[in-house]
């Protein structure tokens, strides 16, 4: 199912030779070093004086130019149409219900959602950093067609299009290391006298971007003593990227001061009568959440109890419980469903966009649409993904491992914390994977790319609603997952062609 047809195009005819390519290795490994694009190693406990390369490419890889310039001009689109959803409770009630059932970490955030509406919404600012991810879905037929001659002539304009893998509300990391890997491959371009290849090489500056998105927010807050939380986990690996951000933000406004906590220091953040939150001795304006997105970060129920305090607060959360909870796989599939974003979106330009992206995706109910998802997925197992309510990487199962569990679970109302989606096809190129401790190889590659996001509005409208730049991650081909800090891909940033 995946990387059938011909191999695409690359910026330059590979493999290298030998001397050419320990050239580019030695300027591409200083560049990264002498740039941050690294993360902690994974000594336990980490320590800040240890650290190695994130994996990246050593060249950038290519694109479909039509594809990639779609997935940017739909990011705002996406960005309305989830903010508008996160608003909406019974949409969220019904479209979730069955997996708050079977599902514990969603009932957790759930019940902080029904706790807090039904005292009433202490902050109706809402502020999202979002990404929505994509690969490209390359089908040769249609190119059969048009040519005539039953001759694939590869990924293009005709018989590919993007699908969305996923709109993420929290799991938004790598714009600082994504900046300095665009940087990177621009310079080695230079390097290697290729200035006129470099107008498809696309500039990016995502981390500039997200940071604007909390400058903003802190102002609108309104306390220019208030402080900005980064919440984090306690062993946090990717604490290079994140600190690009906070030197972003310092960039555009010297005043914030930002403190880095896990959510077992914010046990002892104080929530005073009129519901303002105070960590050691200051009062909180955001708190961004690099963290809770996964069951593992909650410990115990003080942690649980710590994060509905951060929710009853007047604290700008982002993002805040609803549109965390927006973020679901299952209101991902439900959206799919005819009449949904046209009850969120008017403009039909737009709502055609969105759609344009729509991967085909079964809910797993226990009713007859259920049943056939179900034994779709048992007997057609290597077509798609299985999908739990969870960001990140490391959580979706393949081939097998669906059959498997279907099986298992197929007359249990467990199968409904699930979704089926159909697998992506994504075109195959070659390129050299850079990873600290292993010798680069040219490997069969596959890319996803996501476009990142800011949203900040109320209940009544939008005050901020911008695309600010992409994220490329590849990997090898075969692998199934696609996230770098969970160790599956590898920074990169896209030669358009």
């Amino acid at each position: 199912m995946i990387g059938q047809g011909i191999a695409m195009e690359t910026v330059l005819p590979l493999p290298l030779a030998t001397e050419k390519l320990d050239v580019l290795l030695d300027k591409a490994q200083d560049f990264a070093i002498s740039h941050g694009i690294t993360n902690r190693l994974k000594d336990k406990p980490l320590t800040a004086d240890k650290a190695q390369i994130v994996p990246y490419l050593l060249l950038p890889s290519p694109m479909i130019r039509k594809r990639f310039t779609e997935a940017v001009e739909v990011q705002k689109d996406f960005n309305k149409l989830y903010h508008k959803v996160a608003h909406d409770y019974n949409f969220l009630r019904d479209a979730l219900k069955s997996v708050i059932e079977v599902d514990s970490f969603t009932k957790g955030l759930w019940d902080i959602y029904e706790t807090v509406r039904n005292e009433g919404i202490a902050q109706p600012i809402r502020f999202g950093i979002v990404r929505s991810d994509y690969m490209v879905d390359y089908d040769p037929e249609p190119s059969q067609s048009i040519m005539g001659n039953g001759d694939d002539c590869g990924p293009n304009d005709s018989n590919t299009s993007i699908r969305q893998v996923e709109y993420n509300t929290i799991a938004i990391g790598m714009a600082g290391l994504q900046t300095q890997v665009a940087k990177l491959h621009r310079y080695l371009a230079s390097e290697m006298e290729l200035e006129d290849l470099t107008e498809n090489l696309v500039e990016t500056n995502p981390v500039s971007g997200l940071a604007s998105g909390i400058v903003n927010a802190w102002q609108i807050y309104g306390n220019g003593r208030a402080v900005v939380v980064f919440l984090v986990d306690a062993l946090e690996r990717n604490v290079y990227d994140q600190r690009w951000l906070e030197y972003a933000i310092y960039e555009q406004n010297s005043r914030i001061r930002i403190l880095r906590c896990t959510i077992q220091d914010m046990r002892e953040a104080i929530l005073t009568k009129d519901k303002k939150l105070i960590i050691k001795e200051k009062e909180v304006g955001i708190v961004y959440f690099r963290s809770l997105y996964s069951p593992d970060s909650f410990t115990s129920d003080e942690d649980w109890k710590t994060r509905l305090k951060i929710e009853r607060s007047t604290a700008i959360k982002c993002p805040n419980i609803n549109l965390h909870l927006s973020g679901a796989k299952k209101v991902q599939q439900e959206l799919t469903k005819p009449g949904i974003v046209e009850r969120y979106i008017k403009d039909p330009q737009a709502v055609q966009r969105i759609r344009a992206t729509f991967a085909q995706q079964f809910s797993l109910e226990q009713n007859e649409e259920g049943d056939n998802a179900v034994r779709l997925g048992i007997e057609k197992s290597e077509r798609f993904v299985l999908k739990p309510q969870r960001e990140g990487g490391g959580n979706n199962l393949f081939g097998d491992d669906i059959k498997d569990l279907l099986s298992k679970i197929k007359d249990s109302n467990e199968r409904t914390q699930y979704i089926l989606m159909e697998k992506i096809r994504p075109p195959v190129f070659k390129n050299y994977a850079v990873r600290a401790d292993e010798s680069v190889a040219l490997w069969d590659m596959v890319s996803e790319f996501g476009i990142y996001g800011v949203i900040i509005g109320t209940s009544d409208g939008i005050i901020m609603n911008t695309e600010c730049g992409h994220l490329v991650r590849t990997k090898t081909l075969g692998t199934n997952e696609g996230g770098v800090a969970a160790g599956f891909a590898a920074l990169d940033s896209p030669y358009l062609v």
